[in-house]
């Protein structure tokens, strides 16, 4: 692998968050305009259209969080609902196999966190080399800091 990046790097689905923002506010427009273009609707009901349309953005939004922060001290990992700080020392292994939807990352507790930040959707070469580096980031890191405590 060439050189690694510089910290702190975001690891994110950049084209599949574009989409999801852009029909977001694609859906948003449409809906409100409908709503404000329809003169049988009362006050009330194209409120409820324009709620409607930014309950769905909204979605949407939540749906282009993912991402996967590596800086000097570890990762943080951000996915939909939920984020979790992870020192380097925790991360065993990055996974991105053949047909994941998403990186898993296998932790030292013996557990799986999935890191939606990496994903191969629309841009699958993007995600796999992504992968590699966040990959090569945490083989460099939990190996450099047993020499750094030795001496």
């Amino acid at each position: 692998m060439s050189e690694l990046p510089a910290l702190p790097v975001t690891f994110r689905p950049g084209r599949t968050r574009a989409v999801l923002l852009t029909a977001g506010v694609a859906i948003f427009v449409v809906i409100t305009t409908v709503a404000m273009l329809l003169e049988q609707l009362s006050a009330g009901e194209r409120l409820s259209f324009v709620f409607t349309g930014a309950l769905l953005f909204g979605v949407l939004i939540l749906l282009s969080r993912p991402k996967v922060v590596a800086d000097e001290s570890g990762v943080t990992v951000v996915n939909i609902a939920g984020k979790r700080r992870l020192d380097w020392a925790e991360i065993i292994q990055v996974n991105l196999r053949p047909g994941d939807p998403w990186v898993f990352l296998n932790l030292s507790d013996g557990t799986s966190l999935p890191a939606l930040g990496i994903q191969p959707g629309i841009a699958k070469q993007r995600a796999i080399a992504d992968a590699r580096t966040l990959r090569a980031l945490a083989e460099a890191r939990s190996t450099a800091r047993p020499e750094e405590d030795q001496g």
